[in-house]
C-alpha cells in the first residue's frame, strides 16, 4: 500500500522508472555530492565558523532542501550549500571585507528573500523563457564539460600548470591510478547497461582505495548538538550597518549572491531536467514555479541553519544518469544527508578518486544535447559555443550563460532581428555587460 502511494505521488510508471531505480539514483547523487559534507565546513571554517557545527548545518540544509524539492516539484534535483559561493562567503566577504560571519549569514538570508520576491513576481520565470531553447542545449553540454573537468581534476588526471593553465597529471600517482581503475570499471558496467553502474563503480573504487591504503581517516570530535553554535546566529541588524563602513559592501555582497545563484541554478535546472527528459516539446520545464520557490526557500533555510547559499547541484546529473526521473531520487538523497548528520566526519571514507570517475562518465554522456544546436547558423552557433566553452573554462555556469546570452542578443541586434518581445533579453545582456565591466574595474 505504501509503495503504491509512493508510485502515485511521484508518477513512477508515467516516467518509466521504479522505486528501486530511484533509490539507486538517490544514493548515486548523494555519493557524488557527499564531498560537500567535508569541504563546506573546511571552507567556512576559514571564516571563523565552528567546523563541526557547519558540518551538521550542511547536512541539515542539504537534506531538508533536497526532500522539499522532491516532494513539491517531483524532479531529481538535489540541493546543498554551493561551491564557489561558500568560498566567496569565507574569503571575500568575511576575510577580505572584514564582515563578521553572522552578518554574512544575514546577507545570505536577504538574498534568499530577494529570490523569493523575484519568483513571486515571475521575474525568474521570465528569464528562463527569454533564453532560446538551443542555448539550453549548450548549457547542458557545457555542464557536461564542467562536471568532467571537476572529475578529472579531483582524480589528479588533470592538474594546474603555470605554462599552459592545465596539463596531464602523474598517472602513476595512487589517486590518479585509482580513478582510472574506477573509470574503466564504471564505463564498462555502463556500456553493458548494468543498473546502478555508477553506484557500483563508486563502491568498488572505494574498496580498492581502502585495500591499497589510500583512504586516510582522522575523525575530529563531533557532536550533533554542535549545530547550535551556528543555527539562527545570523545578524540581520548588522547587515544594514555595512553601508557605513564598507561603502558599496552590502550591495556588492547581495549582488554576487543573487547573480551567481540565479544563473547557476537556471543552468543546472535546465541541464539536469533536459538530461532526465522532463522538458516538454515547447522547451518548457514542468512545475517550474515549484522548483524556483523551493530553491529560494532553501537559501533562506540554509542561512537559518548556519551555512552559505544553498543551491541546486550539478552532480544531480549523476543520479539522472543512474536512472533517476522523479523527485523520489531527491528525497532519497535528502534522507541520506539527514542520516549523515550523525556521522558527518565519516564522509571522508569515500575518497575523491572514487567519485571522480562518476563525474567524468556523466560529463561525457551529457554532451548529447549539443546535437540539437544548429552549428551551421552563426546566430546560434557562436553563442552556443561561448556558453559551452566558458562554463568549464571559468568554472562557472553563470559566466557561461552570461557570455552566451550576451552574444546572442548582440548578434540579433546587429542583424536587425530584435523585436519588442526581446526586451528582457536586452536587459539581461546589458546587466551582464555592466557586471563584467564592474569585475574588470575591481
Amino acid at each position: 500500500m505504501a509503495e503504491s502511494r509512493i508510485e502515485r505521488h511521484f508518477a513512477l510508471a508515467e516516467r518509466g522508472t521504479t522505486v528501486r531505480t530511484e533509490v539507486l539514483a538517490g544514493g548515486t547523487t548523494f555519493l557524488t555530492m557527499g564531498y560537500i559534507i567535508v569541504v563546506n565546513p573546511a571552507i567556512l571554517g576559514a571564516a571563523g565558523m565552528p567546523v563541526a557545527a557547519v558540518a551538521a548545518a550542511t547536512c541539515l540544509a542539504a537534506g531538508l532542501a533536497s526532500i522539499l524539492m522532491g516532494l513539491t516539484a517531483n524532479v531529481p534535483l538535489a540541493l546543498a550549500p554551493g561551491m564557489g559561493l561558500n568560498a566567496y562567503f569565507a574569503f571575500t566577504v568575511v576575510q577580505g571585507m572584514g564582515v563578521p560571519w553572522p552578518v554574512a549569514l544575514g546577507c545570505v538570508f536577504l538574498s534568499g528573500i530577494a529570490f523569493l520576491l523575484l519568483t513571486f513576481a515571475g521575474i525568474r520565470q521570465l528569464i528562463i523563457a527569454a533564453i532560446p531553447p538551443q542555448l539550453f542545449a549548450a548549457v547542458a553540454g557545457g555542464i557536461g564539460l564542467f562536471i568532467g573537468l571537476i572529475g578529472l581534476k579531483n582524480a589528479g588526471i588533470i592538474v594546474t600548470s603555470p605554462a599552459t593553465s592545465v596539463t596531464l597529471g602523474d598517472l602513476h600517482a595512487p589517486g590518479a591510478a585509482l580513478a582510472l581503475f574506477g573509470l574503466v570499471l564504471t564505463a564498462g558496467l555502463a556500456a553493458w547497461k548494468i543498473r546502478g553502474a555508477i553506484l557500483i563503480g563508486i563502491a568498488a573504487t572505494t574498496l580498492a582505495g581502502w585495500a591499497t591504503g589510500q583512504v586516510s581517516f582522522k575523525p575530529e570530535p563531533y557532536d550533533l548538538t554542535a549545530i547550535g553554535q551556528v543555527a539562527f546566529h545570523l545578524d540581520l541588524a548588522g547587515v544594514f550597518g555595512l553601508s557605513g563602513s564598507h561603502g558599496l559592501g552590502l550591495f556588492e555582497i547581495l549582488f554576487v549572491f543573487l547573480f551567481v545563484d540565479l544563473f547557476d541554478n537556471v543552468g543546472t535546472l535546465v541541464g539536469v531536467t533536459r538530461r532526465a527528459g522532463l522538458i516538454d516539446e515547447q522547451g518548457r520545464i514542468p512545475r517550474l514555479n515549484r522548483i524556483l520557490f523551493t530553491d529560494a526557500v532553501a537559501s533562506i533555510a540554509g542561512s537559518l541553519a548556519g551555512t552559505s547559499t544553498v543551491t541546486s547541484y550539478v552532480e544531480s546529473a549523476a543520479g539522472v544518469q543512474a536512472g533517476g526521473r522523479t523527485g523520489l531520487t531527491a528525497v532519497v538523497t535528502g534522507i541520506l544527508f539527514l542520516l549523515a548528520m550523525f556521522v558527518a566526519p565519516w564522509a571522508q571514507l569515500v575518497p575523491l578518486a572514487a567519485t571522480a570517475p562518476a563525474l567524468v562518465l556523466v560529463g561525457g554522456l551529457m554532451m548529447a544535447p549539443l546535437a540539437d544546436v544548429d552549428w551551421d547558423d552563426a546566430e546560434i552557433a557562436i553563442p552556443a559555443f561561448l556558453t559551452v566553452a566558458m562554463i568549464p573554462f571559468t568554472f562557472s555556469i553563470a559566466n557561461g550563460l552570461a557570455f552566451g546570452i550576451t552574444a546572442y542578443a548582440l548578434i540579433r541586434l546587429i542583424r536587425g532581428k530584435i523585436t519588442a518581445g526581446d526586451w528582457l533579453l536586452l536587459v539581461l545582456a546589458g546587466l551582464f555587460v555592466i557586471r563584467f565591466a564592474w569585475l574588470a574595474a575591481g
